[in-house]
């Protein structure tokens, strides 16, 4: 694809103008960074989380780094499956449309050996890290093919889900069998013009990552053993879902892009 260009050098192919993206787990980090860049590159964005207090103080974030159209806010519970089944409705009421589904809520709410992991804890991390995602990109998919139209879905996995996670093994799991789904679910839609991708990122500067962050023996291993010598930030991994959400990506699907400042490498 030749790309083009809009009057201020900005390649076209990166452009969003018109679509509508659902982004989970909105209300801070990979997410909120995520929404704002789609927004930026001219998507309506939905911002989906748990609590509609947190969804709001990033809505206004969001809106401060730049213009775009106004993001919509809808609480939801990933876990539960009429939430997400409600947040798909909303968003088809309110504009008729999904073409981007960035699924990026998750948990890790058990952190040590997996042999000592509880059957609670395994349940709670597949339902939000796996369950609602399948169900979002199920969704969303038939959704699109009722459309006839192509899209773009994008799961935020980790390179937990690529090689042995310590004292991480649940969530590990979780992030192994999305970074499946998003292969499996790339064939099922590929005629379609529905291009399924996953991102797995390295140490980022999360909530979820701040038990990693914050403790300086972990940190001090893990950037070790990275070639960029640091940790990465949110807006790291946005500038990844923008590029996947965009025309710029149109013959790119199945893939899983690691973005660990190369510490998969070593």
């Amino acid at each position: 694809m030749t790309p083009t260009t809009t009057s201020h050098g900005f390649p076209q192919s990166f452009r969003l103008d018109g679509r509508v993206a659902l982004v989970t787990g909105a209300s801070r980090g990979i997410g909120e960074a995520s929404a704002a860049w789609l927004r930026q590159a001219g998507a309506q964005v939905v911002l989906a989380s748990r609590k509609l207090d947190g969804l709001l103080a990033a809505q206004a974030r969001i809106i401060a780094r730049g213009d775009g159209p106004e993001p919509l806010c809808h609480p939801c519970h990933v876990g539960k499956p009429d939430d997400v089944a409600g947040l798909v409705k909303t968003t088809l009421d309110r504009f008729s449309r999904i073409d981007i589904l960035v699924n990026n809520a998750g948990t890790n709410p058990y952190f040590g050996p997996t042999v000592n992991a509880s059957h609670e804890a395994y349940l709670k991390t597949f339902e939000i890290n796996l369950a609602g995602p399948l169900q979002l990109a199920r969704l969303v998919g038939q959704h699109l093919l009722d459309r006839n139209a192509p899209g773009s879905i994008i799961n935020i996995a980790s390179i937990g889900g690529l090689r042995a996670a310590p004292m991480q093994g649940i969530y590990g799991m979780t992030k192994a069998a999305l970074i499946s789904m998003t292969q499996t679910l790339s064939l099922d839609l590929g005629a379609g013009g529905i291009r399924v991708n996953a991102i797995a990122p390295g140490l980022i500067e999360t909530r979820l990552a701040s038990a990693l962050v914050e403790n300086q023996e972990i940190h001090a291993m893990i950037v070790g053993r990275t070639p960029l010598k640091r940790h990465g930030q949110p807006d790291e991994i946005a500038s990844a879902v923008l590029f996947l959400a965009a025309d710029a990506s149109s013959f790119v699907t199945g893939h899983t892009l690691v973005v660990d400042g190369g510490m998969t490498i070593t």
